[in-house]
């Protein structure tokens, strides 16, 4: 297996090269771009100083997540019309951006939050297979530089952060079990997975699919390994982002 070599040069294990810049957006409370191979994501979060009205109306305390996720126009090869042009929200992302909201509230004290919402929005620059993952690793690192701005302007007093996050894709392409799928293996891949997992080694999502096609017990392990190997080297990327 490991001598197999992708389209990319990449071994079936290894992940697409990973960078993250903080503080991109100057106005936001956390922000990071991430690279990941030639996928680029801002992830960006605000603060709302109130909370949505069904928590005031069902008398739930703390605070609030809530993500957003777009894809610009010039994100892919052909131009993706933005959703206001289509007077709704694609039903894509309005997928995604419910997954990046459960993924990120999973690893959060909302109470420690307060009663506020944070927004996170991802914004896709440039798509090349695996956009989900990109959102939801960067929102974790833009979310910790907020709590950290939150702290300091002393409107909390710790981090609501209970464990790291992290997110990669895995699929089974020409019959073998890759890791992190660029777009033109996730195109034609046989299975197509997202895994979600917090530091602890559990899991929030798993989101799998045989395209037109099915997968055995064996191959399910392999992608569930495959993972779990990615998820522990994202966590560590994410900290040296956050520590830099």
């Amino acid at each position: 297996m490991t001598d197999f070599l992708r389209v990319d040069g990449r071994r079936p294990d290894e992940l697409r090269p990973l960078r993250f810049q903080n503080h991109i957006a100057p106005h936001a409370a956390g922000s990071t771009l991430v690279e990941w191979g030639n996928t680029r994501v801002i992830c960006a979060v605000t603060v709302d100083e109130s909370v949505p009205k069904w928590m005031k109306d069902q008398k739930v305390t703390g605070g609030w997540i809530s993500a957003e996720y777009s894809m610009l126009p010039y994100s892919t090869l052909d131009r993706k019309a933005r959703d206001i042009s289509k007077l709704k929200l694609d039903g894509r992302s309005q997928e995604i951006q419910r997954l990046i909201g459960r993924s990120l509230r999973a690893v959060i004290d909302l109470e420690k939050l307060g009663s506020r919402t944070l927004w996170i929005d991802c914004d896709v620059l440039q798509a090349d297979g695996g956009t989900r993952t990109a959102s939801i690793t960067g929102a974790y690192v833009a979310l910790g530089l907020a709590f950290r701005k939150l702290q300091a302007e002393g409107k909390i007093t710790e981090s609501p952060l209970t464990a790291g996050v992290a997110a990669v894709s895995v699929g089974v392409f020409e019959g073998r079990p890759l890791l992190d799928l660029n777009y033109v293996e996730d195109k034609d891949a046989a299975v197509d997975m997202n895994l979600v997992m917090n530091s602890r080694g559990e899991f929030i999502e798993l989101q799998a699919a045989g395209e037109e096609a099915t997968f055995s017990d064996t191959e399910l392990a392999a992608l569930l390994a495959l993972g779990r190997s990615g998820i522990q080297r994202l966590l560590v990327a994410q900290t040296q982002a956050l520590a830099s």
